[in-house]
C-alpha cells in the first residue's frame, strides 16, 4: 500500500468513527470511544493466523459489501460476552446468554453494525466524491478465523489487500465491551485515494 493511501484511509478511518461513537453514545446509556486504528497490507492466511493466534476466538460479525466505482467489503465484529452490556446499554435489559445467537442478538447486533460501518462508507464516499451502495448487513456467528476468511472470499481479487482495523470501546455501567471494525480494501480504492484531492 502507498503511503499517502495508508494516512488517508488511517484518517478517514479515525474521523468517521469518531462522529460515529459520539452517534452511539446518544442513542445508549453507556459511553462509546475510539481505541486503536491501524491500516496494514495482509493476505487472508495471514489475518487469519494472527486471529487463530489470539485470545478470541468466537465471535460475532456483521458483514457489509460495498459495491459501486471501487467495491470494498468490511465487518464489524463483537466478542459474545459482551453481549448483555451491550443489551443493556442500547435496551435496558439484560438478552439471556445462548451457545447461539438469537433473533433478538442478530437485530440488535446488525443495527449496531450498520451505524459503524455505513459511517465508515460514508466517509470513503465523501473523500472520493463518489456513491457507494452497501448491502443489507448480515450477521453470523463463528470462529473469528472463519469469519475473516469469509470477508476476503467476498473480494474479486483474495490477493494481499490493504486492511482498516479499529477498536471501539463501551462503558457501561461498570462493565466494558467492545467491537472492532475490519475493512478489506482493494488496489483499485487505494489507486483513487492516491489521485484524490486528500493525498494533496
Amino acid at each position: 500500500m502507498g503511503q499517502n493511501a495508508g494516512k488517508i484511509l488511517e484518517r478517514v478511518a479515525r474521523d468517521s468513527m469518531l462522529k460515529c461513537v459520539s452517534r452511539l453514545s446518544r442513542l445508549s446509556t453507556g459511553k462509546w470511544s475510539v481505541g486503536s486504528v491501524a491500516v496494514t497490507t495482509r493476505s487472508m492466511s495471514e489475518a487469519a493466523r494472527e486471529r487463530a493466534a489470539g485470545a478470541e476466538r468466537v465471535g460475532a460479525a456483521v458483514y457489509f459489501d460495498v459495491r459501486g466505482d471501487y467495491p470494498f467489503s468490511a465487518m464489524v465484529v463483537f466478542r459474545p460476552d459482551d453481549a448483555e452490556t451491550l443489551s443493556r446499554a442500547f435496551l435496558g435489559f439484560s438478552f439471556s446468554k445462548l451457545p447461539k445467537l438469537s433473533q433478538a442478538h442478530e437485530l440488535l447486533l446488525s443495527e449496531m453494525g450498520n451505524i459503524i460501518l455505513n459511517s465508515l462508507a460514508g466517509a470513503l464516499s465523501g473523500t472520493l466524491n463518489r456513491q457507494f451502495l452497501p448491502s443489507v448487513p448480515r450477521c453470523v456467528q463463528g470462529e473469528v478465523p472463519s469469519l475473516l476468511e469469509a470477508l476476503w472470499a467476498s473480494m474479486e481479487k483474495p490477493g494481499r489487500h490493504g486492511v482498516i482495523s479499529v477498536s471501539l470501546n463501551l462503558t457501561f455501567d461498570g462493565s466494558e465491551a467492545g467491537a472492532e471494525v475490519i475493512a478489506v480494501i482493494p488496489a483499485e480504492l487505494e489507486t483513487a485515494l492516491e489521485a484524490s484531492p486528500e493525498a494533496g
